[in-house]
Protein backbone atom coordinates (compact mmCIF):
# COMPACT_ATOMS: atom_id res chain seq x y z
CA UNK A 1 0.00 0.00 0.00
CA UNK A 2 3.01 2.13 1.15
CA UNK A 3 4.41 1.74 -2.57
CA UNK A 4 1.65 2.36 -3.93
CA UNK A 5 0.65 5.61 -2.64
CA UNK A 6 4.38 6.46 -3.22
CA UNK A 7 4.00 5.48 -7.08
CA UNK A 8 1.08 7.69 -7.17
CA UNK A 9 2.74 10.77 -5.77
CA UNK A 10 5.51 10.36 -7.73
CA UNK A 11 3.46 10.09 -10.79
CA UNK A 12 1.27 13.20 -9.93
CA UNK A 13 5.02 15.48 -9.67
CA UNK A 14 5.73 14.49 -13.55
CA UNK A 15 2.00 15.10 -14.55
CA UNK A 16 2.47 18.42 -12.76
CA UNK A 17 5.93 19.60 -13.83
CA UNK A 18 4.76 18.12 -17.57
CA UNK A 19 1.64 20.16 -17.26
CA UNK A 20 3.79 23.66 -15.87
CA UNK A 21 6.51 22.95 -18.86
CA UNK A 22 3.36 22.61 -21.73
CA UNK A 23 1.93 26.03 -19.74
CA UNK A 24 5.09 27.83 -19.84
CA UNK A 25 5.54 27.34 -24.12
CA UNK A 26 2.00 28.20 -24.36
CA UNK A 27 2.76 31.33 -22.58
CA UNK A 28 5.58 32.03 -24.70
CA UNK A 29 3.78 30.97 -27.64
CA UNK A 30 1.24 33.75 -26.92
CA UNK A 31 3.66 36.08 -26.46
CA UNK A 32 5.15 35.77 -29.74
CA UNK A 33 1.80 35.92 -31.08
CA UNK A 34 0.85 39.00 -29.57
CA UNK A 35 3.68 40.63 -32.14
CA UNK A 36 2.66 39.14 -34.82
CA UNK A 37 6.00 39.01 -36.70
CA UNK A 38 5.58 36.48 -39.65
CA UNK A 39 6.04 36.18 -43.03
CA UNK A 40 3.56 34.52 -45.80
CA UNK A 41 3.82 33.56 -49.22
CA UNK A 42 2.31 31.04 -51.71
CA UNK A 43 2.96 27.44 -52.34
CA UNK A 44 0.52 26.57 -54.71
CA UNK A 45 -3.39 26.73 -55.56
CA UNK A 46 -5.35 24.89 -52.64
CA UNK A 47 -8.62 23.09 -53.36
CA UNK A 48 -11.50 25.00 -54.23
CA UNK A 49 -11.89 27.88 -51.36
CA UNK A 50 -8.71 27.39 -49.60
CA UNK A 51 -4.96 28.75 -49.92
CA UNK A 52 -1.73 26.67 -49.67
CA UNK A 53 0.81 28.81 -48.24
CA UNK A 54 4.02 29.11 -46.55
CA UNK A 55 4.33 31.04 -42.96
CA UNK A 56 7.54 32.12 -41.92
CA UNK A 57 7.13 31.91 -38.06
CA UNK A 58 10.00 33.73 -35.70
CA UNK A 59 10.48 32.75 -32.11
CA UNK A 60 13.82 32.00 -30.10
CA UNK A 61 12.35 28.52 -29.70
CA UNK A 62 11.66 26.08 -32.86
CA UNK A 63 9.07 24.28 -31.74
CA UNK A 64 7.05 27.50 -30.52
CA UNK A 65 7.80 28.85 -34.27
CA UNK A 66 5.99 25.88 -35.60
CA UNK A 67 2.99 25.91 -33.22
CA UNK A 68 2.13 29.92 -33.79
CA UNK A 69 2.61 28.85 -37.69
CA UNK A 70 -1.00 28.45 -37.73
CA UNK A 71 -2.35 31.32 -36.05
CA UNK A 72 -0.12 33.77 -38.09
CA UNK A 73 -1.62 32.05 -41.62
CA UNK A 74 -5.51 33.20 -39.96
CA UNK A 75 -3.85 36.18 -38.86
CA UNK A 76 -2.02 37.09 -42.22
CA UNK A 77 -5.13 35.93 -44.35
CA UNK A 78 -7.19 38.32 -42.19
CA UNK A 79 -4.62 41.01 -42.00
CA UNK A 80 -2.38 41.11 -44.36
CA UNK A 81 -2.77 39.13 -47.32
CA UNK A 82 -0.11 38.40 -50.26
CA UNK A 83 1.07 38.94 -53.26
CA UNK A 84 1.09 36.10 -55.98
CA UNK A 85 3.75 34.23 -57.64
CA UNK A 86 3.86 33.14 -61.18
CA UNK A 87 0.81 30.85 -61.37
CA UNK A 88 -0.33 31.70 -58.02
CA UNK A 89 -2.48 34.96 -58.05
CA UNK A 90 -1.74 37.16 -55.17
CA UNK A 91 -4.69 37.74 -52.34
CA UNK A 92 -5.93 40.88 -50.79
CA UNK A 93 -6.52 40.53 -46.86
CA UNK A 94 -9.94 39.39 -45.81
CA UNK A 95 -10.60 43.31 -44.54
CA UNK A 96 -9.70 46.50 -45.64
CA UNK A 97 -10.26 47.98 -41.80
CA UNK A 98 -7.24 48.86 -40.77
CA UNK A 99 -8.28 49.18 -37.25
CA UNK A 100 -10.32 46.32 -37.05
CA UNK A 101 -8.08 44.49 -34.91
CA UNK A 102 -8.09 47.12 -32.22
CA UNK A 103 -11.90 48.04 -32.71
CA UNK A 104 -12.52 44.57 -32.09
CA UNK A 105 -9.74 43.40 -29.56
CA UNK A 106 -12.00 40.76 -27.26
CA UNK A 107 -13.28 39.28 -30.29
CA UNK A 108 -9.89 38.63 -31.78
CA UNK A 109 -8.01 37.59 -28.44
CA UNK A 110 -10.86 34.46 -28.14
CA UNK A 111 -10.51 34.12 -32.16
CA UNK A 112 -7.44 33.46 -31.45
CA UNK A 113 -6.92 31.79 -28.04
CA UNK A 114 -4.81 28.84 -27.56
CA UNK A 115 -7.36 25.99 -29.40
CA UNK A 116 -9.32 29.13 -30.68
CA UNK A 117 -11.67 28.57 -33.15
CA UNK A 118 -9.11 29.79 -36.07
CA UNK A 119 -8.14 26.03 -35.30
CA UNK A 120 -11.23 25.33 -37.57
CA UNK A 121 -9.62 26.94 -41.01
CA UNK A 122 -6.51 25.63 -40.64
CA UNK A 123 -3.88 22.79 -41.01
CA UNK A 124 -0.52 21.75 -41.16
CA UNK A 125 0.37 20.05 -44.69
CA UNK A 126 3.08 17.76 -44.00
CA UNK A 127 3.38 15.82 -40.63
CA UNK A 128 4.89 18.99 -39.06
CA UNK A 129 8.37 18.58 -39.88
CA UNK A 130 10.52 21.44 -41.12
CA UNK A 131 12.53 20.93 -44.17
CA UNK A 132 16.03 21.84 -43.59
CA UNK A 133 16.01 24.95 -46.16
CA UNK A 134 12.87 25.78 -43.99
CA UNK A 135 14.72 26.39 -40.68
CA UNK A 136 17.40 29.42 -40.36
CA UNK A 137 18.84 30.56 -37.49
CA UNK A 138 18.75 34.23 -37.42
CA UNK A 139 21.18 36.19 -34.33
CA UNK A 140 19.14 34.56 -31.50
CA UNK A 141 16.02 33.57 -33.07
CA UNK A 142 14.81 30.90 -35.50
CA UNK A 143 12.56 31.68 -38.93
CA UNK A 144 11.01 28.49 -39.58
CA UNK A 145 9.23 27.64 -42.26
CA UNK A 146 5.64 25.99 -42.39
CA UNK A 147 3.82 24.94 -45.63
CA UNK A 148 -0.63 25.16 -44.18
CA UNK A 149 -3.68 25.06 -46.24
CA UNK A 150 -6.59 28.02 -44.85
CA UNK A 151 -9.75 27.25 -46.09
CA UNK A 152 -10.52 31.05 -46.76
CA UNK A 153 -14.15 30.29 -47.43
CA UNK A 154 -14.77 28.83 -44.04
CA UNK A 155 -13.13 31.36 -42.39
CA UNK A 156 -14.71 34.75 -44.47
CA UNK A 157 -18.10 32.97 -43.61
CA UNK A 158 -17.33 32.47 -39.60
CA UNK A 159 -16.27 36.42 -39.99
CA UNK A 160 -19.24 37.16 -42.14
CA UNK A 161 -21.55 35.87 -39.86
CA UNK A 162 -19.83 37.40 -36.52
CA UNK A 163 -20.02 41.06 -37.87
CA UNK A 164 -16.19 41.25 -38.56
CA UNK A 165 -15.68 41.52 -42.47
CA UNK A 166 -18.41 42.50 -45.14
CA UNK A 167 -19.79 40.25 -47.40
CA UNK A 168 -19.05 39.89 -50.76
CA UNK A 169 -22.70 40.29 -52.34
CA UNK A 170 -23.16 43.54 -49.61
CA UNK A 171 -21.77 45.95 -52.36
CA UNK A 172 -19.18 48.45 -52.76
Amino acid sequence: MKKTIQYLSLLLIVLTSFSLSISAQNKKADKDTRNWVYEIEPVGVGTQGSYLIKVWSYSKKPMVALEQAKKNAVHGIIFKGFTGIQGVPGQRPLTNNPNLEVEQAEFFKNFFAEGGKYMKFVNITNDGSVAAEDRLKIGKEYKIGVVVSVNVAGLRKDLEDAGMVRGLSSGF
